[in-house]
């Protein structure tokens, strides 16, 4: 396998704000060409070919099975303490809640100190959250409080460790590789919930919940070896920022001046905050809907996670990150939680989850990969910060406000409101950069058959004159 070179060269956004221009002198096919590197390097799993990514993706997979087992083991161990919906809701709210306060914080210090040992400590704390947890209720002695507080942990440390996590996939495959890598670590995580999930379901019926929570703290053993086998010298050189003042303001501004940055956080954050809250949900329509069991939600999970890995798979094919793509995609994500949410029977409501997982993932995808490319090196850990802030750390606003809508007035309606806002936002954000890249929607009902379009207001003039 050939060495990986090194490169300090910033990554170029492979456009600004695409809104779908249909007119190639608008700009878009000059800045999709920006990125024609990427796709040409390799298949679906090109990034694979690199050594360090692999030993990344192999730990990655086994801790993410873990988590997944941990995360339906305590959804469902609240609701069995607590009988609430809310409950479930103020644990994930819990969990995020220290992303949502000091989320910023944790990408200036992933901005300041070497990634991989970064990574050694945080996923050693995390190993040691999770085997807290299966002490206490393999002991007998667990109560609610005790998840509460271990969720919130578990938060701290994500401060830090999601914003180094994503900015360390640059430092092992380059620009070149971002977006298969970024796709392939989505695809990692969904397939780790094909079997987490069931895994969970076999553990909690049983042996009991302690032991998915065990197994899960010592999934973190994987990901450990693998980072210590990395090879340092293959990784592309980091950009370290020195400590100094100002830094935190610094990475704001940066953010603020950039459509093609702020205007993706926003609207994954609007999404996250109040489209992803699938354990209340799945919970709460397992339980209540479809009056079934942790057999029931875990099937469901699996469900979702088959969507999800589908999306990462064809996300991983695609060679740019276009604004376009994550407008549209979220539209759908917002009218098909309008349309599982009033689904009459379990089968129906299964067989749309798919979709639902796909073009979730593809949200995020899109996403991701248009805010990390279109930022510098040296801004990466701060900017991503910021984007897992708004991402998750909206969670302890909308998990509980989402849960009592639940617990009130109905899965149904708590299902439905999420997709409202969902659709809501994406609908605003996309209004918003037609304004920016200078297009409008130009709708023909001439011959019989109604066509829209998005065309630069330029051309659009010219043609009336």
């Amino acid at each position: 396998m050939p060495d990986v070179t090194t490169s300090d060269e910033p990554v170029e956004a492979p456009e600004t704000y695409d809104a779908g221009t249909s007119d190639s002198s608008s700009g878009s096919d000059s800045a999709s060409g920006s990125d024609s590197s990427s796709g040409s390097t390799g298949s679906t799993f090109s990034s694979l070919k690199i050594r360090n990514y692999r030993l990344f993706a192999t730990g990655a997979v086994v801790s993410n099975i873990g988590t997944w087992m941990s995360r339906i083991t305590q959804d469902w161990l609240v609701l069995s303490l607590t009988g609430s919906s809310a409950a479930v809701g103020i644990t994930t709210a819990l969990q995020f809640l220290p992303m949502l306060l000091f989320g910023l914080y944790g990408g200036v210090i992933a901005d300041r100190y070497p990634k991989r040992q970064l990574l050694l400590v945080t996923q050693s704390a995390m190993a040691v959250c999770g085997i807290s947890l299966a002490v206490l209720t393999l002991s007998g002695h667990v109560q609610v409080w005790h998840v509460y507080l271990i969720a919130f942990m578990l938060g701290m440390v994500t401060v830090i460790d999601n914003p180094t996590r994503q900015s360390f996939v640059s430092e092992m495959v380059g620009p070149d590789q971002l977006r298969n890598a970024v796709s392939l670590n989505s695809a990692n995580f969904q397939s780790a919930r094909l079997i987490g999930p069931a895994v969970a379901g076999v553990l909690i019926t049983t042996v009991g919940s302690g032991w998915a929570f065990m197994l899960n703290g010592l999934s973190f053993i994987a990901p450990l070896t693998g980072l210590l086998l990395m090879r340092q010298h293959e990784l592309h050189k980091s950009v370290l920022v020195p400590r100094g003042k100002g830094q935190l303001r610094e990475g704001l501004r940066y953010v603020r001046g950039r459509p093609e940055l702020i205007w993706p956080i926003v609207l994954v954050g609007f999404i996250g905050t109040f489209g992803f809250n699938f354990p209340i949900w799945l919970t709460a329509f397992a339980h209540e809907i479809f009056h079934g069991g942790a057999g029931m939600y875990a099937f469901f999970n699996i469900l979702m996670a088959a969507g999800s890995l589908a999306g990462a798979l064809l996300s991983a094919r695609r060679r740019s990150s276009r604004i376009r793509m994550l407008v549209l995609a979220a539209i759908g994500f917002g009218l098909l939680e309008i349309l599982v949410s009033v689904s009459p029977s379990v089968w129906l409501f299964s067989l749309l989850l798919l979709p639902i997982g796909m073009i979730g993932l593809t949200v995020n995808v899109s996403a991701n990969t248009s805010v990390q490319m279109a930022c510098d090196p040296e801004m990466r850990g701060r900017v991503m910060s910021l984007y897992m802030m708004v991402f998750v750390g909206g969670t302890p606003i909308g998990g509980p406000l989402l849960g009592w809508v639940t617990d009130t007035y109905g899965a149904r309606i708590g299902f439905a409101t999420g997709g409202v806002v969902s659709l809501l936002a994406a609908a605003a954000v996309g209004l918003v950069l037609t304004r920016l890249a200078g297009v409008r929607l130009k709708v023909d009902l001439r011959g019989g058959r109604p066509h829209m379009e998005f065309v630069p207001k330029e051309r659009e003039l010219a043609t009336a004159a």
